[in-house]
């Protein structure tokens, strides 16, 4: 195992300590040693396929058809750059990324960051607890607020999972993966979309309207999700790879492979979302902005085995995505704050934070438009995520703190366009929405004063930046 002195950028803190270098990586055959890394990416696919990518992919399906597809594509795509890049850098540098952009960035930019983050770990819980409750709701008729409070025991399950090695947990992960996967394949065979209408979406670009930005910039959200590219960069940690650079370049070939293999999954259970609802819903409904709704109209129309293995895929959706958003937010706190709270503290304020609002919100409206509540929250992980990717770039493409895994040129050209992207969609949902709805009250000065803090904040983050081998 690599320990954290043989890294002259790694101080006495390690990602997630309670697991880190715990897992062996067996001698032997290629395809032992690939296993023995397999893992940590399905951990973070189960962030590509919780509530919010439903919320965002039913609204997509029931309202435009197939036309979104290229947009779950293109999102997958956008992830699986981004995450190798976050294995990149775990395992090269043996710091996660919320500790090098503590390391990196002037002290308020490293807050601002640490406070983004945490929003968005509040945004993902909030859509995976919901998530979860209306999947109880739907399969054993338990209220909607009890279910909401029933998902704060996944904490209590993490932390006696975590006593029996983290393999386990990987584990009980990729069976509810794999029971998702198997839902929705068992539910298209039932839909029977339009193949030819599926291929077409995938691969012609098109917005069909405001409403369809609005979703499009969800999607994105729900499935480059800003938490996932923190805890990545923890999770390849828990592999007890040797300090050499023969065998760091090995832990990234097959922490790579993983990657693609997990998040491929993930765009199967997205684009499965997106088509079923398209081929069910689009043109006689209109839009599902309810889970349950979504759930009681396959009823009729593909019968009750379909509404139940929607069920039981959602649940397992939500629950899977639960456990990682509190590994997340333990990532996220330790690495910028240096807190060392214990770990069922933390989960417990994270889970608290996602529990106290999601009970505010059922118990409100019960499941009325939840689709339309998650599409929100997967927007502002949109808006926020711009602020995990450009720190990513630049960090990983740092030569003093990655050395001979520093980003190539095309890497870093591509990462960047993936993040220039992402900001541009951004500033036209909000420009857009600013000149429909507050610009006749409050004119443009507001909007201009935010684009300039906008532009500021990132040149100082730019100007500031530093290797922390270059400063010591």
């Amino acid at each position: 195992m690599a320990k954290l002195s043989d890294n002259p950028t790694v101080g006495n803190t390690a990602s997630l300590p309670e697991v880190h270098g715990t897992v062996r990586v067996a001698k032997g055959p290629q395809w032992r040693r690939f296993l023995a890394f397999a893992g940590p990416a399905y951990l973070v696919s189960v962030g590509y396929m919780d509530p919010g990518n439903w919320a965002t992919d039913l609204a997509g399906g029931s309202a435009f058809g197939y036309k979104l597809l290229w947009v779950i594509l293109a999102s997958s795509l956008m992830a699986m750059v981004l995450q190798t890049l976050c294995a990149r850098l775990g395992i090269a540098s043996g710091r996660d990324l919320a500790q090098v952009c503590k390391e990196s960035f002037p002290k308020p930019v490293g807050v601002v960051l640490w406070v983004l983050a945490e929003i968005a770990i509040v945004c993902t819980d909030i859509a995976e607890v919901i998530g979860s409750a209306i999947a109880l709701n739907l399969l054993f008729g338990i209220p909607l607020v009890a279910g909401v409070v029933l998902t704060g025991l996944d904490v209590l399950l993490l932390l006696g999972l975590m006593r029996f090695g983290f393999k386990k947990i990987e584990a009980i992960i990729m069976v509810m993966v794999a029971t998702i996967f198997g839902c929705f394949c068992v539910n298209l065979a039932l839909a029977k979309p339009d193949w030819a209408a599926v291929l077409n979406g995938m691969v012609t670009p098109t917005i069909p309207s405001d409403y369809a930005l609005f979703v499009a910039v969800g999607i994105i959200g729900a499935t480059v999700m800003p938490h996932n590219l923190y805890l990545h960069s923890a999770l390849v940690q828990t592999r007890n790879y040797g300090p050499d650079e023969k065998d760091k370049r090995e832990a990234i070939k097959h922490s790579t492979t993983d990657t693609l293999i997990a998040l491929g999954g993930a765009f199967f259970v997205n684009a499965a979302i997106l088509v079923l609802a398209a081929a069910v819903f689009h043109g006689t409904i209109g839009v599902v902005d309810d889970l349950s709704q979504a759930h009681e109209l396959l009823k009729p129309a593909l019968g009750g085995v379909a509404a139940t293995l929607f069920a039981v895929a959602l649940l397992a959706s939500g629950q899977s995505s639960t456990i990682t958003a509190t590994l997340a937010g333990q990532v996220v706190m330790e690495g910028f704050t240096t807190w060392h709270v214990k770990p069922w503290v933390r989960r417990m304020i994270t889970r608290g934070l996602a529990i106290i609002p999601a009970v505010i919100i059922v118990g409100g409206s019960g499941a009325s438009k939840t689709v339309e509540l998650l599409t929100v929250t997967q927007v502002i992980l949109t808006l926020q995520l711009p602020f995990a990717v450009f720190p990513l770039v630049m960090v990983t493409s740092d030569r003093l703190r990655m050395g001979a895994f520093t980003n190539p040129v095309w890497v870093r050209v591509l990462a960047y366009s993936i993040g220039t992207v992402i900001t541009a969609l951004n500033l036209k949902l909000l420009t857009d929405k600013y000149i429909q709805e507050a610009a006749p009250q409050l004119g443009y000065a507001p909007l201009v004063l935010a684009y300039a803090a906008l532009i500021g904040f990132a040149a100082w983050m730019r100007i500031g930046y530093r290797s922390p081998m270059a400063a010591s």
